[in-house]
């Protein structure tokens, strides 16, 4: 449970309950995250719509590098909601969800490929405090996936610690994306 309380539906404004209702057509439930953000509804309409945004945006990266990137930055950050949902995110793009068992251990993992492993260190750079990104990962990362790709990389990292930080901050956890008691949206 959140450090603070959702706001219920029941007595939402109409575009908390519009948000609300779009959500569950998506996800099957209300994300906590969302439900947390309705306190101040103009930064909730803000982030949907940027969430929106990037999700029609980011198109530069394979599917799969965009969501392991993401996931590994959640973890490392410990945000059990983001690992949660980003888990979901996952299976539903029909991609390995076995191997993220090994995120952990990846650069000594055969399951990631070089440059899987590259954009993963990154991850991991732009996640510590201070940030320790090198010259040398980001122009190995440039060459690799050019200018608009390393922009995006960057992004989806930056974009994932700042969810991370406020799931973790407001203590929003686990809402089981994953395991299925939360979302009903069946498998593609």
């Amino acid at each position: 449970m959140a450090r603070i309380p959702v706001v219920p539906a029941r007595g939402a404004s109409a575009l908390v309950k519009i948000a609300y209702r779009l959500s569950r057509r998506k996800f099957g439930a209300v994300p906590e995250p969302v439900a947390v953000s309705a306190h101040h509804r103009k930064l909730m309409v803000v982030g949907a719509r940027h969430e929106l945004g990037v999700e029609r945006a980011a198109r530069v990266l394979p599917v799969s590098l965009r969501e392991l990137v993401v996931y590994a930055t959640a973890v490392k950050l410990g945000c059990s909601w983001c690992v949660d949902f980003g888990t979901m995110l996952i299976k539903h793009e029909g991609l390995d969800v076995d191997r993220l068992r090994e995120i952990g251990d990846y650069a000594n993992s055969d399951r990631y490929t070089e440059l899987e492993k590259l954009a993963l260190a990154y991850a991991d750079a732009m996640t510590d405090t201070p940030v320790t990104v090198t010259d040398e990962q980001v122009a190995e990362l440039d060459r690799r996936l050019g200018h608009d790709g390393l922009v995006e990389l960057t992004y989806l990292i930056a974009l994932e610690n700042n969810r991370g930080r406020f799931n973790s901050a407001l203590g929003i956890t686990d809402q089981g994306f994953t395991s299925g008691d939360a979302c009903r949206v069946p498998m593609p």
